[in-house]
């Protein structure tokens, strides 16, 4: 099931350029948060990370309503983000809200206990996230493909996760390999670029190697490197992106049956003793 999902994944790739963009945008973001983060540091970069979101956002739910519709254009596409934005991302913060007030409250309770130790909330609260992810996993593809509202599009997700629980695990170990290889393909052509910089590693120590942080492996790849990091940070986030979204999408299309339910809105009216009936 899940193969012939990557195979029109990536079909629809070829047919529509079009859905490359969000790829382009994607990357750019990531080059310049980069980019941002060695010349000017986290406080810069730290409001970059939330307004690259945001934006992005916009590109990725757009590419949705393109796949939706099997066709579309430059302008259909940020007209689409704009639409369903909030539908998708609403969903988002509920869930990411969750999760946080899981580690508040599993960090309250223990402290009331007596237990102040930070690896156990942080275990039970990573133990909470997973399966949760998990289930929400495809909310976004509910809200825009079936017009769903925030909590519906997340009841939604968890509905076909749990109808299709082996189908969606294959689904997701081949995006990993998928990831997987895109980085560890682009690691190799990043050392490549660098070994003159990095050859000197070859000769630390474990001890050494242990202790060196990033901030001495920045200062070792130099301005050069940093550029050339941006680089392939880049063409990771424009191959991953488009590929792993069109995926998701043709995977929720084929987990909903092929048929996407939209939701219509009720309409009838109230007879003189108060009763409702709907056309």
């Amino acid at each position: 099931m899940a193969i012939a999902e990557l195979k029109e994944a990536l079909t629809l790739l070829r047919r529509m350029p079009l859905l490359w963009i969000p790829g382009i945008a994607g990357g750019s973001l990531a080059a310049a948060l980069w980019i941002t983060l060695n010349l000017s540091g986290t406080f810069f970069a730290g409001r970059l990370v939330v307004f690259s979101g945001l934006v992005l956002f916009i590109f990725t739910t757009g590419m949705l309503t393109i796949i939706r519709k099997n066709e579309g254009t430059i302008r259909e596409l940020l007209a689409g983000g704009i639409r369903y934005y909030f539908r998708v991302l609403l969903p988002q913060l509920v869930i990411i809200s969750g999760v946080i007030f899981v580690f508040i409250l599993l960090t309250v309770t223990f402290s009331l206990i007596g237990i102040a130790d930070v690896n156990i909330v942080t275990a039970l609260t990573v133990g909470f996230m997973i399966p949760t992810l998990f289930l929400t996993f495809f909310y976004d593809t509910a809200a825009v493909f079936e017009d769903r509202r925030v909590f519906e599009s997340i009841r939604r997700s968890i509905q076909l996760v749990i109808a299709h629980i082996n189908a969606v695990i294959v689904f997701l170990l081949v995006s990993l390999a998928i990831f997987v290889g895109v980085v560890l393909a682009l690691m190799i052509i990043w050392e490549a670029f660098l070994y003159d910089k990095l050859e000197p590693l070859s000769r630390y120590n474990e001890t050494q190697l242990q202790t060196l942080s990033p901030d001495q492996l920045v200062a070792m790849i130099g301005p050069g490197g940093i550029g050339i990091t941006a680089i392939i940070l880049f063409f990771g986030i424009f191959l991953l992106l488009p590929i792993l979204y069109s995926y998701k999408a043709c995977f929720f299309k084929k987990l909903a049956g092929g048929v996407i339910i939209t939701q219509q809105p009720t309409t009838g009216e109230f007879d003189n003793k108060g009763r409702w009936y709907k056309y």
